[in-house]
């Protein structure tokens, strides 16, 4: 099989960090992991950082109970604004991991603003049934924002509408023209081709959900995976096991090849597994265990009712 990957010059997403409860008295959020490619200075930056419950804005979404849109830092309650610009990033998202009332991560993903960068970063908030734009990020993509703006849709519609009726992750594909997808049309003419919904559990029952839509061009991953952690078993041991996914490259998504990884995997098996063990996101760059062609690793696992339901994760 062809593993050749697009190759690809610039990412809808620029930064990804895993932010955890400090494990001395869980009161401020230290960083676990980071991805950030060639920006030194910023990676400096959050290295030397912390965030109290309020602070910033991973410990705002941690206060808030909710995923955190931030599209400009001056002035505002980032703390990293100085070295952001410096690194030509402008805006984020921070999205809490609760297992039931207590957090276990936050993770936040940093994007840059100029002309060529395509795609959006969604959250839709249920609201008496209907699933309203919270807020969203969508880089160039200006039109796709405003129709985005003025859409809502009822539960079991669309891409938010369907997680939020399932409470499971969705993908879907061929965005410009796929019938399932109600903004098909705008979602064409800016290029996107690929979205990732799942819901964002949180305390209290609020329903949130996040939507990931990529572009060929700048894409937010080349590939794509839903795992599934329900009743799943490996021996007498909780398990996960691919569900869906999609990549840009040719040919199916997995084959028998022995270079692959597994498709079910137990606690500790690779990164999913460790998702799996811990309950936490995972952000990992140039791991050489994994998919060949890939740098970076965002893995993100989703709670229900005490127990890791799903798990989502997208390389680049």
């Amino acid at each position: 099989m062809d593993t050749a990957i697009d190759s690809v010059t610039d990412t809808f997403i620029q930064v990804s960090e895993v932010w955890v409860p400090d494990t001395e008295t869980g009161e401020t959020l230290v960083l676990a992991e980071g991805s950030y490619g060639e920006l030194a200075g910023f990676e400096a930056a959050s290295r030397r950082e912390s965030f109290a419950k309020g602070e910033g804005l991973p410990g705002k979404a941690w206060a808030e109970a909710r995923p955190v849109v931030l599209k400009g830092f001056d002035g505002s309650y980032f703390k990293r604004t100085e070295a952001a610009r410096e690194a030509g990033l402008t805006a984020a998202v921070a999205v809490p991991v609760f297992d039931g009332d207590t957090l276990n991560a936050v993770l936040v993903v940093l994007c840059g603003d100029d002309d060529t960068r395509t795609g959006a970063i969604e959250v839709w908030a249920d609201t008496d049934g209907l699933l309203m734009l919270d807020d969203g990020y969508y880089g160039a993509a200006k039109h796709f924002e405003w129709v985005s703006q003025h859409t809502h849709f009822p539960r079991g519609q669309g891409l938010p509408g369907g997680v939020r009726a399932s409470h499971t992750p969705m993908l879907m594909r061929d965005l410009g023209s796929g019938y399932r997808f109600i903004r098909a049309d705008s979602a064409g003419k800016a290029g996107l081709t690929t979205g990732l919904g799942l819901p964002v559990p949180v305390p209290g029952g609020a329903g949130y959900v996040l939507t990931l839509l990529s572009a060929r061009g700048t894409p937010i991953a080349r590939r794509f995976e839903l795992w599934d952690a329900r009743s799943v078993k490996v021996g007498r041991d909780r398990a996960a096991v691919l569900a869906d996914g999609v990549c840009q490259r040719e040919g199916p998504l997995w084959t028998d090849d022995t270079q692959e990884p597994p498709r079910r995997v137990a606690p500790w098996q690779g990164q999913i597994g460790k998702v799996l063990a811990t309950g936490v996101p995972v952000v990992t760059s140039g791991n050489p265990g994994l998919s060949a062609g890939y740098e970076t690793m965002v893995a993100l696992p989703i709670h229900d009712d005490g127990e890791i339901a799903h798990i989502v994760a997208w390389y680049c």
